[in-house]
């Protein structure tokens, strides 16, 4: 079976594993894929990121974060650029999540970064995600 976007796939894994109280969730390995939890393990979103080789195809383990009161930090995550309508900002019209409270990754031309990378790198690009 072919998927059509990976990456709302690994957004929906990690909000669905964050909901129940997971301690790690797996998803299926890819290059945008580690850089996407990268980032998020940068941010603080997550404690820790895995590539694990069980079977012939590799998985990203994504250990999960969660506060002292048991609250996952990751509130929310929406995949903004999708297969069926990509959205793409301009160097001048990287969006801000909740004021600064939150990221949005950006695909740029110098790599995955974070909406506010993008604009100290004067960037634009295809807008993956929002994280808060």
């Amino acid at each position: 079976m072919s998927m059509t976007d990976p990456v709302a796939d690994m957004l929906t894994r990690i909000r669905n594993a964050s909901k129940a109280k997971h301690e790690k969730v797996d998803v299926p390995s890819s290059t945008l894929k580690a850089e996407v939890a990268r980032i998020l393990k940068e941010e603080g979103y997550i404690k820790n990121v895995k590539v694990v080789t069980e079977g012939e195809r590799p998985v990203l383990r994504i250990f999960l974060k969660y506060s002292l009161a048991n609250a996952g930090v990751i509130s929310g995550l929406e995949r903004v650029s999708k297969p069926g309508r990509r959205m793409y900002a301009g160097k001048d019209e990287v969006p801000r999540v909740l004021n600064g409270l939150g990221i949005s990754i950006v695909s740029t031309s110098k790599g995955l970064m974070t909406d506010k990378a993008a604009r100290a790198a004067n960037v634009g690009g295809e807008l993956l995600c929002r994280v808060w």
